[in-house]
């Protein structure tokens, strides 16, 4: 199994170094974006790789932004057959060449369940994003509809939850409308799919960004590093649900005395193989991509 860890291309200039993208500017100012098998748990980039982490979260984005671009627009620019010589053959599944966004710093969170930071808001005050919810649900419950609950990004951290009175000052009432709108409808789509494939969709964050002016779905989408799925047929009300993600990871870390700041630890082969096998499967079940 090829793991790619670090993206670096001879001949292309590094325009920023994330937690698990390496994206580097072309001569023509697009960008290529390129999904290494980095992870990150608790906001630290963990030392050991997933193998093929990378391909499943760029070949997953890709079929999304195909399937959605009826939708709303996105910075997808040709295939990668147009993609720069200087990129390596065994790479070009994990990259995308892309147009340089105005990136609007909000991630547009929607929920069909109720769980993680929304679980833990609803049992403190009873609330989603500052917006009552009816009383007596439980962890995991489905939502009486999806709601839209925005974050303000932070590079360097834990986003920051915040309302959609709170977003409506920040980008103003039209722009907040069409990112909530066009999130919903997004989701609604990917639900259906998902629900047909034996997966719920339980929550997922998509990023926008404005190109030539116009509104555009960017960065990556309904991917297990951005989003909760479900197998259906596990899913109990009442209960924490284990997801297609890095959960198994996180669940491993929590069992080792490590405070969360960097370093953090080595992976154990279990918990490798075990974590890249349910993102091959996110990619198959979902999509229909046999990267395997």
């Amino acid at each position: 199994m090829a793991v790619l860890s670090v993206a670096d291309i001879a001949g292309l200039q590094l325009y920023r170094r994330g937690k698990v993208r390496d994206t580097y500017t072309l001569e023509d100012g697009s960008l290529l974006m390129v999904a290494t098998d980095r992870i990150s748990a608790f906001d630290v980039v963990l030392p050991t790789p997933i193998p093929d982490k990378g391909r499943v979260l760029t070949q997953m984005s890709l079929w999304w932004f195909v399937d959605t671009r009826d939708i709303v627009p996105n910075h997808i620019i040709g295939s990668d057959a147009e993609l720069p010589e200087a990129v390596p053959a065994e790479w070009r599944e994990r990259c995308m060449h892309v147009a340089r966004a105005d990136r609007i710093d909000i991630e547009c969170v929607v929920r069909g369940f109720i769980s993680g930071s929304g679980w833990k808001e609803y049992r403190s005050t009873g609330t989603l994003a500052d917006e009552p919810l009816p009383a007596g649900l439980r962890e995991s419950a489905r939502l009486p509809e999806p709601r839209f609950t925005p974050a303000m990004k932070n590079d360097e951290g834990h986003d920051e939850n915040i309302s959609r009175a709170r977003l409506r000052d920040i980008v103003g009432t039209e722009l907040a409308q069409q990112l909530e709108d066009m999130s919903l409808t997004i989701f609604a789509r990917a639900s259906a799919r998902c629900e047909a494939a034996g997966v719920y969709l339980a929550d997922t964050k998509f990023e926008f960004g404005f190109i030539e002016g116009r509104l555009s779905l960017i960065d990556e989408v309904l991917t297990p590093d951005s989003s909760r799925f479900w197998e259906i047929s596990q899913w109990r009300e009442g209960e924490a649900v284990t997801s297609f993600d890095k959960q198994f990871v996180r669940d491993y870390l929590e069992t080792l005395r490590w405070d969360k700041t960097p370093p953090g630890p080595e992976l154990p082969d279990d918990v490798v193989s075990g974590t890249r096998e349910r993102y091959l499967q996110a990619a198959e079940r979902i999509c229909g991509i046999r990267l395997g």
